[in-house]
């Protein structure tokens, strides 16, 4: 049986008590639903005060109805909302005197991310436009939050089609050629060609600057604290969160697990892991942290190494940034690293020292070092600028260009290559494509409408 066609409905708001509760229902023909619910007919995009009683005239709850008749809709098709009072048990009651009604017709519950789906199905959202809702809901910054509105308003989708564009004049130019080889025409001089390889490819690479920056947006960012024990790594953590997560002693190894926070700089979710002091210990339990302190910085997208600038023990320092970067190595991963000098209050003399001098104590050199966090995660503070962004999109972005450059390789040998270079501009435009949903498999389509919210 096909269920992607049944009536569905779900309740839109989310769990526990409120002021208000929305149940929501999608389908076709549901003005007849609606006047056996309601016992009147409702009036489009108008709202009506409305009673829900059971099958035995009992009242369920009383709000305000509002119809919707497809096309013009969220969906595309008929949709129904019913707001009332936001009690879990009442909006239960309600969405189960909604199921009995429409039997008849095979109402169902909606899957998570359904209405949005159908919306995509309906072409009245493209899929980068569909994930925006659920990122929206998920903003954790008012800088998401405008982002997330940039790309639900389909201007993320409008550059894309626009690359797109120009990546399909440009292959009709080179199909064309390809078609008609017995006239002479020298293809990439006419079409100008290197013209417009060129301005696709600034295109493209405008396009990743600003879906790197919307990805740090959604994703955040893991930032590791790392350094000897007792050089002031959790005072930092404290400083940078603005409250007391961590214990400080001056009891050296006093962190034995790493402490997570959440923390926001200029509108970017960034987690900073507090992890325990690197040394050689014989202690288990400290050992363990230590060991768990080393996982944390090869999962970091940037890592603080914390020194103690009352010490100046360079040769201390500089053996375990030596083994801080083999570690690296052995997992293959390039993680940019900020030398931080703590205590700098206590230092007489600094002038020597090289990289960011602060005082976790005091909260001096913080503000710098919050700007050094930023520019080496690559962040640009142009709000006006970045769409918000998932992991897939820079993928498919990044895939597109590493396409349109072997284009390039192909369109320097000239006309002799012109199939190869067709191709290699041909999978560009696939992976553009995939962003908005043109050409996504449908197991991926499922997978991506899953992670949405029940009701969305």
């Amino acid at each position: 049986m096909n269920t992607s066609l049944d009536p569905i409905v779900a309740i839109a708001t989310a769990t526990g008590l409120g002021g208000i509760g929305i149940v929501r229902v999608s389908g076709k023909e549901l003005s007849q639903l609606s006047l056996v619910l309601f016992r009147k007919k409702l009036a489009p995009r108008k709202a009506e005060l409305v009673t829900i009683v059971d099958n035995q005239k009992n009242t369920i709850d009383s709000g305000i109805a509002l119809f919707f008749p497809g096309p013009n809709s969220f969906t595309g098709e008929d949709v129904l909302e019913f707001q009332g009072h936001g009690g879990t048990v009442v909006l239960n009651l309600v969405l189960e005197r909604i199921l009995e009604v429409g039997q008849s017709i095979q109402m169902r519950v909606a899957r998570p991310g359904e209405f949005s789906e159908r919306a995509f199905l309906n072409n009245k959202i493209d899929l980068a436009q569909a994930e925006a809702i659920a990122d929206l809901i998920e903003a954790s910054t008012a800088v998401a939050v405008k982002s997330a509105n940039r790309t639900l308003s389909g201007e993320f989708s409008s550059a894309i089609n626009e690359v797109v564009q120009k990546v399909t004049h440009l292959r009709i130019l080179v199909e064309a050629t390809l078609d008609f080889p017995e006239e002479e025409i020298d293809f990439l001089e006419s079409a100008k060609a290197k013209e417009q390889w060129l301005e696709i490819n600034k295109a493209v690479e405008k396009l990743l600057q600003k879906t790197k920056q919307g990805s740090i947006l959604r994703n955040g960012a893991l930032v590791v604290l790392a350094g000897e024990p007792n050089v002031g790594k959790s005072s930092l953590i404290n400083q940078l969160s603005g409250t007391e997560v961590a214990i400080v002693t001056p009891i050296a190894g006093t962190t034995r697990d790493r402490i997570k926070e959440t923390i926001q700089i200029q509108g970017v979710p960034i987690q900073i892991i507090d992890t325990a002091g690197l040394r050689e210990t014989i202690d288990t339990v400290e050992k363990i942290g230590v060991e768990r302190s080393w996982d944390a910085i090869k999962d970091a997208d940037l890592i603080i190494h914390v020194k103690d600038a009352t010490q100046q023990n360079f040769e201390t320092s500089q053996d375990l940034q030596l083994q801080i970067e083999a570690k690296l190595l052995e997992v293959q991963k390039s993680i940019p690293i900020i030398e931080v000098w703590n205590k700098i209050d206590l230092c007489e003399e600094s002038s020597d020292l090289t990289g960011i001098k602060i005082s976790a104590k005091l909260g001096s050199g913080v503000d710098e070092l919050k700007v050094s966090i930023l520019n080496h995660l690559g962040w640009e503070d142009q709000v006006e600028n970045i769409y918000i962004a998932r992991t897939r999109h820079l993928d498919a972005i990044k895939k597109a260009k590493i396409h349109l450059i072997e284009a390039g390789k192909y369109l320097s040998q000239g006309n002799s290559a012109l199939e190869l270079f067709a191709e290699e501009l041909r999978l560009s435009q696939d992976y553009l494509g995939e962003i908005t949903g043109k050409l996504l498999a449908d197991d991926l389509l499922g997978k991506i409408f899953s992670s949405f919210c029940i009701g969305k």
